[in-house]
């Protein structure tokens, strides 16, 4: 565990709307900080990151074309 000091802790305290972020000098990454009731509740067992099943991929596709207007295709021409 890393103890901030007094003027890092400042620069939470006033942190507005967005989290903070820290970069590390060394690798010049970029971090986020997050409070403990956050990060668990991001990270719960609940919450799935893993790449989308075939069957969520097809049940998404057909949210998205449930609601098209298909009269507007009628007037296609066919392809023969």
């Amino acid at each position: 565990m890393i103890e901030l000091t007094d003027e890092q802790a400042q620069a939470l305290e006033s942190s507005d709307s967005t989290p903070p972020r820290v970069t590390n000098p060394r690798t010049q990454e970029t971090f986020v900080l997050l409070r403990v009731g956050d990060y668990e509740r991001l990270t719960q067992l609940d919450y799935d990151d893993s790449p989308w099943t075939r069957e969520e991929l097809e049940a998404l596709a057909w949210e998205r074309v449930k609601h098209e207007d298909w009269d507007e295709y009628d007037d296609l021409p066919e392809k023969q």
